[in-house]
């Protein structure tokens, strides 16, 4: 049973920015990654999922609520973090937090409690004063706290360090086991790979691709900076890849075969490897080509 369908979606603000002709669907209990760059038209799906922007064309459902038309029943039921939150800065955070609690009926505060010690957040701060990993912690706090069987996230780990990112990660594994359906977007890619099943890719503001996660990451390759103590075993190894820069005792070369770089470096002497992971922006470039420009 899909939770979430949209179909033949535009949305055309001319110059060809929005997004035009885009179909997906999330089912039941699956988390969709919504993969693209800045300015490919993310938030503009999301925000029509919301029912915030009316599309010029075709139509988007909510556990089949059409979204424009139902938007007052989907604020109240869905789990929405969205990419810029609007806060009201005269309040503390425990006051925000239950100003949305009253906004969608909840009764019951214990959920918002236990979110508040996992993401270890002060909600008697004020929110002016606020940081914004902070005010990305109330937000997230704000969109789980109502336990809905729907999660429609933008860019959900912005503004949060490493060890938040990582709790955050946590928290859809534990909601994926408990059956939830996820629609987020993100740019990064480790958090899109630990916790989505499926990933569509958006360019341009059109789909250009939609993914089993495992068919995109076979494609995540890194860059390696190998130093080797003998210049003359540059020249000797450059012959096992095509793509491949020498700098005096140093190559640098992309792979996502790290067994057999290790296989081929095994009969020399190396005196240093850097390894660094592609960004989500470079694996698209490689992956469907073209240039993007914001």
């Amino acid at each position: 049973m899909n939770k979430i369908e949209v179909s033949h979606l535009t949305k055309d603000y001319g110059s060809h920015k929005g997004v035009f002709d885009i179909s997906f669907e999330v089912s039941e209990g699956e988390v969709l990654g919504f993969l693209g760059p800045n300015g490919a038209g993310k938030t503009t799906t999301i925000r029509q999922l919301m029912g915030f922007i009316k599309p010029d064309q075709g139509t988007a459902l909510v556990k089949g609520l059409e979204a424009f038309e139902q938007a007052h029943i989907i604020h109240k039921t869905v789990g929405y973090l969205p990419g810029e939150i609007n806060f009201i800065d005269n309040m503390n955070g425990m006051q925000f937090i239950k100003f949305i609690a009253d906004f969608k009926d909840m009764k019951d505060l214990s959920r918002a409690y236990e979110l508040i010690e996992f993401f270890e957040f002060n909600p008697q701060g004020k929110i002016k004063k606020m940081s914004k990993g902070m005010k990305q912690k109330m937000g997230l706090i704000c969109t789980f706290m109502h336990d809905p069987e729907i999660y429609i996230l933008d860019e959900p780990t912005s503004g949060l360090d490493p060890l938040m990112q990582n709790k955050f990660v946590e928290l859809i594994l534990s909601e994926k086991e408990k059956g939830k359906t996820i629609f987020m977007s993100s740019h990064i890619f480790e958090e899109v790979e630990k916790t989505c099943d499926r990933v569509a890719i958006i360019k341009d503001g059109e789909i250009v691709a939609i993914d089993d996660i495992h068919e995109l990451t076979k494609h995540n390759k890194k860059t390696y900076k190998i130093t080797f103590k003998n210049e003359d075993d540059v020249q000797s190894f450059r012959q096992f890849y095509e793509d491949i820069d020498v700098n005096y005792n140093q190559i640098t070369l992309k792979t996502n075969s790290i067994n057999e770089l290790i296989q081929l470096l095994q009969p020399y002497d190396i005196s240093d490897i850097d390894i660094q992971k592609q960004s989500l922006e470079e694996l698209f470039l490689q992956f469907y080509g073209g240039v993007h420009h914001d």
